[in-house]
């Protein structure tokens, strides 16, 4: 009986001490750090010189979709191939797909090719839309140094007239200019200006082709 009374109690004070173990405040030694994504290293979006003329109308973006495994602020690395870890006391800010909507707002903006950029969800009927899907954003240790990659896939569709006008998948790998998280967020940020750079070029050849041709 006695022998019992005293395990209740440790249980109890087990259970008490295990309750203020994870009240406590993460050591200072590790500190979570959080990170934004954002274009690094453009000064301002040009417009090719065989560019449509004028406003091409209303275009809506939809919501850009994560790839498997990066619906989330975890930031991504490898260390060999396929095998995806993530950082302990290093985060986004928020899930990369969320924080590349306004950076692909912005840059579609200041091109001048279009009236209006009109983020989803919205009740507006665009003239065009343009779909994100398989965003990732991963820093890769497979060789010295390491580098990050941005890679995602674009869809683009004449809303009046209902056609798909084309789409592309688009990627970039940046080296990192240190071999740790910093790095990758740096290397990050100058594969977003290369990947959204890149899918300006394309939707300006896709405005140029003639109806019915696909880009």
């Amino acid at each position: 009986m006695r022998l019992r009374r005293v395990m209740t109690w440790l249980g109890l004070v087990m259970t008490a001490w295990a309750a203020t173990a994870c009240g406590l405040p993460r050591s200072e030694d590790n500190p979570v750090r959080t990170f934004v994504l954002m274009r690094e290293g453009v000064a301002r979006e040009t417009v090719p010189h065989d560019a449509p003329t004028g406003a091409q109308g209303v275009l809506v973006v939809g919501v850009p979709q994560a790839a498997a495994g990066f619906e989330q602020p975890r930031m991504a690395y490898l260390r060999r191939p396929s095998e995806v870890s993530y950082y302990a006391t290093h985060v986004w800010v928020d899930v990369p797909s969320r924080m590349m909507m306004p950076l692909l707002v912005r840059s579609l903006e200041t091109t001048g090719l279009w009236r209006v950029v009109v983020p989803m969800p919205t009740g507006v009927r665009g003239d065009y839309q343009l779909d994100l899907s398989g965003l990732l954003v991963q820093q890769e240790f497979l060789q010295q140094p390491s580098r990050s990659r941005v890679q995602l896939r674009a869809h683009l569709m004449d809303v009046k007239a209902q056609r798909v006008m084309g789409a592309r998948n688009f990627e970039a790998l940046e080296a990192a200019p240190t071999e740790d998280a910093y790095g990758g967020v740096l290397a990050a940020n100058r594969a977003v200006a290369t990947v959204l750079a890149a899918m300006n070029d394309w939707i300006t050849s896709c405005l140029r082709r003639s109806a019915g041709e696909t880009c």
